[in-house]
């Protein structure tokens, strides 16, 4: 053994040729922490020293390659100064042209993921050997920054300006086919022979059958591009990406004009030029958010993976009603490999709920992703029932009926007795309090909330509601269930609108509020969507349905009454008085029409400006900052206050559910970034403007003191 550390081994072949290998000692993946790059620097300056040296091939030991850099170490990096951060990136940068510079031909044998930092190694190697089953990319822009460790001054020296612009904008993992027919390696092998794959191309290398030094003065050497074709390949780019981004995510922009300043230069002024490009972003609000989503997320996952550990996994399950929502738990069961019966009282609900799966899978089966057998064997998963014959091998049971707190009792308590003693039940109420469905229930400790976001198939959140009797087995297992199913499951207590909802409907009352004080809701939603949701409030309203929304406001009243309780009609109430239900009847603040494609498209409705006439205020003009805060307000303080009570369990897992439920603006970091990058004084200054709104705009006694302390919710 050459050399033998932590984190990489090398090893002699034999002719010399020689294999270094990452293998990172106590972790379940590699990645570029400070341990790894010093070996690597180490272990690649006595590579270069070695008499005999005929060729290097990188591999690792692990099921990956490398994920890339440890975010952990590198993001305090970010906070610093900016000549640390430079320097630091620039000894990075030495570490990899070592690579490069070797005096012999180098391949990279990529058997698994190899993201960021770790893509970034092997662009520096001569040649790349890809696994079908591997994936590939640039993710970077993903936390807000551009690579920085030569990705975009080798990329696209490989496989063009064009593909380098989508591949480094765009921050997508590719696929084998895609990465080969790109120009990003140089061959895909099946899994198991990426190695000895490696390895022929190496020694042939070596024997003078390619040109590996023709490949490195390409990679090391401006891009042959006129004046006309930049303009052509950049200006077209930038304002694609530009646009596709929007003004609060910088970093898919910066990466192509760094990318077009530094296409006329050698590898060292590029290199300059991209560290540089890198140190611009590090250090604003936006990277500060996405890296802190990225910690938030890990951390979510982490507690999910406590959970799993402790449950056995649901290898067959059931959903209770075979509508839209029903058939979409089905989809997502099934595409994931778990069986799952689907009961319904009727063939033509059945059938509703088969069109649905048989949609989304056509969907998939027309845009290349599965295959017409990857499809058959998903639809086989579901099986359709009008009885209880089979729920004797059922582990768990998603209830997907009406939302009628008496309808759902009587359906729990008739299927809790066709199933196992330890089978779970899960209701996916969106309102209803577990509490309330569970005395209906002989088992109640095997009883839990399930709630789904719709569409099932697009939304990550998984709400699991723990009530008062639910044991921790029943949480364990649906969290494991949730998770097999791809969904991000966060656990929260019990309460009227548990977590999501509970946040949300003091958000509509301060959309409510503005509009009784006269201002136009087309300026609301055109402001709010602005701040950076994906829709404005009376968009989402209409999104979500304003009947359901009127029935879970009345929920919330009746829970909240000091805070979500309202005086006479709300524009709500008067939506659905005239049955103006949003896309699912075409009408509501909005009206709607399918486009080419199927989906609804938004347009003006004249008309509802005179149907809210009486339950609006006098037309008045609001500044932008005055409605973002009569809106923000609301929604910060109960999203605190559910994080008090208990309801979450930390402003980690709250950030995130919020993120992944209602779309609140990921590159504000969620409601506790949010509060903590204001700062809480600040936060209850502005509050304090609105206190004759009333209660929904009243800090608790906790934020006060956090005001007066300076205390943070995040180090």
């Amino acid at each position: 053994m050459l050399f033998e550390g932590q984190a990489i081994q090398v090893q002699a072949l034999g002719d010399g040729f020689y294999e270094l290998i990452f293998n990172l000692q106590n972790e379940p993946v590699n990645k570029f922490n400070q341990l790894t790059l010093g070996e690597l620097n180490e272990a690649v300056a006595q590579l270069g020293q070695q008499s005999d040296l005929q060729g290097v091939l990188f591999s690792s030991a692990k099921d990956c390659f490398i994920v890339g850099a440890d975010i952990t170490e590198f993001s305090t990096l970010f906070a610093g100064d900016e000549e640390t951060l430079i320097a630091k990136l620039l000894e990075n940068h030495a570490i990899f042209n070592a690579v490069e510079d070797l005096p012999c031909p180098t391949v990279t044998a990529i058997n698994g993921i190899a993201l960021g930092g770790g893509f970034e190694l092997c662009l520096a190697t001569d040649y790349r050997v890809m696994g079908e089953k591997a994936k590939v990319g640039l993710p970077e822009v993903k936390l807000g920054i551009n690579p920085g460790w030569g990705g975009i001054v080798r990329l696209p020296r490989l496989i063009g300006v064009d593909n380098a612009n989508e591949w480094i904008a765009g921050g997508a993992e590719k696929r084998a086919d895609a990465a080969l027919k790109d120009g990003a390696v140089d061959a895909v092998v099946a899994q198991d022979k990426v190695r000895d794959a490696g390895l022929d191309l190496l020694r042939r290398c070596a024997a003078g059958e390619f040109d590996y030094q023709a490949r490195r003065t390409e990679k090391q050497t401006p891009i042959k591009l006129n004046q006309i074709e930049q303009m052509m390949a950049f200006e077209t780019a930038k304002g694609f990406i530009g646009a596709k981004a929007g003004p609060h995510y910088p970093a898919p922009l910066q990466a192509v004009k760094t990318i077009q300043k530094s296409c006329g230069m050698n590898r060292e002024q590029a290199i300059e030029a991209e560290v540089r490009g890198v140190v611009k972003l590090a250090s604003g609000p936006v990277v500060r958010a996405l890296v802190g989503l990225f910690m938030k997320d890990q951390y979510v996952k982490k507690v999910s993976k406590g959970y799993q550990k402790q449950a056995a996994p649901v290898e067959q399950a059931a959903v209770l009603g075979a509508g839209i929502m029903g058939g979409g738990v089905a989809y997502q069961s099934a595409s994931r490999g778990v069986p799952i019966l689907m009961k319904d009282i009727n063939e033509a609900a059945l059938q509703l709920g088969l069109d649905e799966a048989n949609k989304l899978l056509g969907g998939q089966l027309k845009r290349g992703r599965i295959d017409a057998a990857k499809m058959a064997q998903t639809i086989n998963r579901i099986r359709p029932t009008l009885s209880y014959g089979d729920f004797g091998n059922v582990d768990l049971v998603v209830e997907a009926v009406v939302e009628n707190q008496k309808i759902k009792q009587m359906v729990l308590a008739e299927t809790e007795q066709n199933i196992a003693e330890d089978a779970i039940l899960a209701s996916n109420t969106s309102t209803i309090s577990i509490n309330a469905l569970a005395k209906s229930l002989k088992r109640p400790e095997n009883f839990c909330g399930m709630h789904f976001f719709n569409p099932v198939h697009k939304m990550p959140l998984v709400e699991v509601i723990r009530g008062e009797k639910t044991s921790e087995a029943a949480v364990a297992r649906t969290v494991a269930y949730a998770s097999a199913m791809g969904k991000t499951p966060i656990v929260v207590n019990d309460c009227p609108g548990f977590l999501v909802n509970r946040v949300l409907f003091p958000y509509f009352g301060g959309f409510n509020g503005l509009l009784q004080d006269g201002a136009d809701y087309q300026q609301v939603d055109k402001v709010m969507e602005g701040f950076g949701w994906p829709m404005g409030p009376a968009y989402l309203l209409d999104v979500v349905g304003i009947d359901t929304a009127h029935h879970a406001d009345e929920v919330m009243a009746a829970g909240f009454p000091d805070r979500m309780a309202h005086e006479g009609t709300s524009v709500i109430d008067r939506m659905f008085s005239l049955e103006r239900f949003g896309q699912k009847n075409s009408q509501g603040f909005y009206r709607y029409e399918l486009d080419r494609k199927g989906k609804p498209k938004k347009l003006v409705d004249e008309a509802v400006p005179g149907l809210l006439a009486d339950v609006v205020g006098d037309s008045r003009e609001f500044n932008d900052i005055e409605i973002i805060e009569r809106m923000m307000i609301p929604l910060c303080i109960e999203t605190v206050r559910c994080l008090e009570e208990g309801i979450v369990a930390s402003p980690a897992e709250a950030d995130m559910a919020l993120i992944y439920g209602i779309g609140f603006p990921p590159f504000r970091g969620g409601v506790f970034h949010y509060l903590d990058d204001m700062g809480m004084a600040e936060f209850c200054a502005m509050a304090s403007k609105y206190a004759d709104l009333g209660p929904l705009y009243q800090p608790t006694e906790q934020m006060l003191a956090m005001a007066e302390n300076g205390s943070k919710y995040f180090n």
